[in-house]
C-alpha cells in the first residue's frame, strides 16, 4: 500500500448565486490521469465524507473533486422563500464541472447523489466519460393519486418549518445518533464521520450541518418514467453497484438498470446501503479498477494520434472489439 499522503483541501465556489464547498483530494506524487472524478453524496451527507474511498483514487492519479450539495455540509443554503429543488442540483453539478473538470470527467453518485450523476449524465451525455451509481436509481415510484397528499404534507410542514440548526447535546450523541440509523456500519469508523456531518455553532454548541428543510417532504413527486429517460441517454460505460441484500432497492430496480446502454453490475454482499463507510477499501478498489480502464483508453487513444496513420483498420477492429467488452 502506498504511503504517500494525499493533500486535501476545500475552497468555496460561487455557484447559481450560491457558495458551495467543494473538497479536493490530490497525490502530487502520482502520475496524472487527466481524469477528473466528480463524488456526489447521498441524503443528509456531505462530500467531506467521501475521503475513505476518495483517498485511493487520489493515489492512482486521478483529481478528485467532492462538493457538499447545497444546504449539506458547508456549503450555503438557500434564503427565505426558497426551496430545494431536484433540478438546482443538477444546475449546480452542470456548473461545477464546467469550472473543474476541463477535460476528462467521471462520475460517481451515491444514493440521492446517484439520481442526480443520471440526470445530468442524461442530459450531458458526451460530458461524461465513465459513471459509477452506488444504490443511486432513485426512489420507488409513487401512485399518481399521492400528488395531492404530499403538497398538503408539504404546506403542513412548511408552514411550522424551523430552520435553526438541530442541536446535539455533543460529539458522543452524534456519533450515537449515527450509530442508531447506520447499524451495518462500524462505530469506529461512524466515529470519523460525525465530526464531518456536524458544526461548532458561534454560541459553541453543536449541531447537524445540513438544512432542517431537507427533512420536509418535496412537494414534487418523483416521475420514473422520465428518469428512465434519462437512464437511456446515458452513453458511457456505467458500473451499478449493490451494497447487497442489507442496501436500497426500489422494487423495479432491475428494470431501471436495464435501461443503461453500457452497464455492468457489481455486488457488495455485506456492505449496506452506506457502503463508501462499511466497505471503503473494496468500493475504491472497483471503482479503480473501473475508472482505470477509461484512462487506459484515453491513453492509447493518445499515443494513436502521436503515430498517425498507419495500419488505421487494424487499430479500428482492435478499438472496436474493446468497446464490445464494456
Amino acid at each position: 500500500m502506498s504511503t504517500r499522503v494525499v493533500r486535501r483541501s476545500s475552497d468555496t465556489w460561487k455557484v447559481n448565486g450560491l457558495e458551495l464547498c467543494v473538497h479536493r483530494f490530490r497525490d502530487e506524487g502520482a502520475r496524472p490521469t487527466g481524469l477528473t472524478l466528480l463524488l456526489l453524496h447521498g441524503f443528509l451527507d456531505a462530500g467531506s465524507t467521501w475521503d475513505l474511498v476518495a483517498e485511493p483514487l487520489a493515489r492512482s492519479g486521478h483529481d478528485v473533486v467532492a462538493p457538499d450539495l447545497r444546504g449539506f455540509g458547508r456549503s450555503a443554503r438557500v434564503g427565505a422563500g426558497s426551496y430545494y429543488y431536484f433540478p438546482d442540483y443538477i444546475a449546480d453539478v452542470a456548473a461545477l464541472v464546467d469550472a473543474l473538470a476541463p477535460a476528462r470527467l467521471g462520475v460517481v453518485g451515491h444514493s440521492m447523489g446517484g439520481a442526480v450523476a443520471v440526470y445530468y449524465a442524461g442530459a450531458c451525455p458526451e460530458r461524461v466519460e465513465r459513471l459509477a451509481l452506488l444504490e443511486g436509481m432513485g426512489p420507488p415510484a409513487n401512485a399518481p393519486e399521492l400528488a395531492v397528499t404530499r403538497m398538503e404534507t408539504w404546506l403542513r410542514q412548511m408552514k411550522r418549518i424551523e430552520r435553526a440548526p438541530r442541536r446535539l447535546s455533543s460529539m458522543q450523541d452524534a456519533i450515537a445518533r449515527l450509530v442508531a440509523n447506520h447499524p451495518r456500519v462500524p462505530r469506529e469508523v461512524l466515529a470519523t464521520r460525525a465530526p464531518l456531518l456536524t458544526r461548532e455553532e458561534p454560541d459553541g454548541g453543536l449541531a447537524w450541518a445540513y438544512d432542517p428543510m431537507h427533512r420536509t417532504t418535496s412537494p414534487l413527486m418523483f416521475q420514473v418514467d422520465a428518469f428512465k429517460a434519462f437512464l437511456e441517454r446515458i452513453a458511457c460505460p456505467t458500473l451499478v453497484v449493490s451494497g447487497g441484500p442489507h442496501g436500497w432497492h426500489p422494487p423495479d430496480e432491475a428494470e431501471r438498470a436495464a435501461r443503461l446502454p453500457r452497464a455492468e453490475h457489481v455486488e457488495l454482499p455485506e456492505a449496506g446501503h452506506m457502503m463508501h463507510w462499511s466497505a471503503a477499501g473494496e468500493l475504491a478498489e472497483r471503482l479503480g479498477e473501473f475508472f482505470g480502464r477509461g484512462s487506459a483508453d484515453a491513453g492509447a487513444a493518445s499515443a494513436e494520434r502521436e503515430r498517425g496513420p498507419g495500419k488505421a483498420g487494424e487499430r479500428d477492429g482492435e478499438g472496436g472489439a474493446a468497446r464490445g467488452r464494456e
